[in-house]
């Protein structure tokens, strides 16, 4: 596949994961927006605004460099409350307003990805990326951010072929994952095998390596966002660093939070 057609698919994917959490809030009593989801201090209207709001980052991204480097720098001066802020901003407007910003800015930052130059890189808040994946990176996050609203109204989503968008951030980040927790590394590539929505095996690193992950794609996405804890998901480790690593792994950037708790437990 062309690198080309390898960034349409992307972004036809991203286009089809918004697509999926816009039916769950479409068409929501405006007093539903108001309701809590797993995120401390976070509502519905929260989650959809921070997706609006990395959305309009990513067009400036790539419309207008320098402009995203000011914007860049001061969100950066308060690393702790930046994405907060943002989220809360936008969670205070009427919720049609709301919706109405969110789907003309992922519009929006659709045609500017589809339109840049093979080749481009993208400044964001960490290394400069291309155009692939930063959608690969907004897939990611609208999927995760999509959790906690489906989880906040009851709603369960049948998992699809996107995943793999996640898993592959999931097990890319692992080295991040150890680092941001002050970690080292493991020396060894893992191998990773998952079983993918349709049936089939999705898999990652040397077939020979020692340390092993196995487990439901779904599952491996919902732990390496945060949205569900170890215990409640049927993942298996083969080997100590293997088994560490699935008590800490995350496919975001920045510090890991407290995580779900499981089950039935206190909260």
């Amino acid at each position: 596949m062309s690198d080309a057609r390898a960034v349409i698919g992307v972004l036809d994917d991203l286009r089809d994961e918004s697509d999926e959490l816009d039916r769950l809030v479409g068409d929501l009593e405006p007093e539903r927006w108001a309701l809590p989801t797993p995120a401390p201090g976070w509502t519905v209207a929260h989650q959809i605004a921070h997706l609006a709001w990395t959305d309009r980052a990513a067009l400036l991204a790539a419309t207008d460099p320098d402009a995203f480097a000011v914007e860049a720098a001061a969100a950066l001066e308060a690393p702790d409350t930046f994405v907060d802020d943002g989220a809360r901003e936008g969670a205070a407007q009427p919720p049609a307003v709301l919706l109405k910003d969110w789907r003309a800015g992922r519009d929006a930052l659709q045609r500017a990805l589809r339109a840049a130059p093979a080749g481009a890189r993208l400044p964001w808040y960490g290394p400069p990326m291309a155009p692939a994946s930063v959608a690969t990176a907004r897939i990611m996050e609208t999927w995760a951010h999509g959790q906690d609203v489906a989880d906040a109204l009851g709603a369960t989503r049948a998992p699809t072929a996107r995943l793999r968008h996640v898993a592959r951030i999931g097990v890319r980040a692992r080295d991040y994952a150890h680092a941001v927790r002050g970690l080292d590394a493991p020396g060894e590539e893992f191998r990773v095998e998952l079983t993918a929505p349709d049936g089939s095996l999705w898999t990652y690193g040397p077939e020979g390596a020692a340390q092993r992950v196995t487990g439901p794609a779904l599952d491996f996405c919902l732990l390496v966002t945060r949205r569900a804890h170890r215990a409640d998901l049927a993942l298996r480790a083969e080997g100590a660093d293997a088994d560490r690593w699935l008590d800490i792994a995350q496919a975001f950037a920045g510090p890991p939070g407290p995580g779900r708790s499981p089950e039935g437990a206190d909260r």
